[in-house]
């Protein structure tokens, strides 16, 4: 991604920027704030996605490794107002949400269960050459009834910031689901 430096910084100058159809973005992190804008096409394979993205900005021909932080958007049209970046440092740990996703067929779901993913992001805190794209859970060992936790998570390097007793993933029963107690009463 490329961008300008913003030479005034405030309301009156970031209401401009949007009207000439970009957006007014802040780079911070490093040793300081830098204040510039990208054009708001830019951020469509950015903002969504449902994968970690860093990214390479180019701001008046300096280099930046960053990672996208923040997003504003406006409250009725959904128009970006600002966005955060957080410049990436190679010996310094960074925070940040990545996905979940799941693998796996649960035996629960077979049986008629609901799969509901109750956290689709988890916090981490790693270097940034180790965090992954996302979570992967696999989900092939969960009956009805049963869940998985942050604490039952893990990945090397990488540091889980969400309560460890909070379940990430579940398999709940639904109506007309029999339960095993139910299947052994049976003949």
């Amino acid at each position: 991604m490329s961008g300008s430096l913003r030479e005034n910084v405030g309301k009156k100058d970031a209401k401009a920027v949007r009207k000439s159809g970009k957006v007014p973005c802040v780079l911070y992190g490093g040793t300081e704030q830098i204040h510039f804008t990208c054009e708001d096409k830019d951020f469509k394979d950015i903002i969504f996605t449902d994968e970690v993205c860093f990214i390479d900005l180019s701001i008046n021909g300096k280099q930046y490794k960053a990672t996208l932080q923040d997003v504003q958007y406006h409250p009725v049209s959904d128009i970006i107002l600002h966005v955060d970046f957080l410049e990436i440092i190679d010996d310094k740990p960074i925070i940040m949400y990545v996905p979940v996703k799941v693998k796996g067929t649960s035996p629960g779901v077979l049986r008629g269960g609901k799969l509901v993913k109750k956290m689709r992001r988890l916090k981490v805190k790693g270097m940034s050459d180790i965090l992954p794209d996302n979570v992967m859970i696999d989900i092939s060992k969960l009956d009805i009834g049963d869940s998985f936790k942050v604490n039952q998570v893990a990945i090397e390097g990488v540091e889980f910031l969400d309560v460890a007793s909070s379940i990430v993933i579940s398999v709940i029963t639904t109506r007309g689901v029999e339960t095993p107690a139910e299947e052994t009463g049976k003949k």
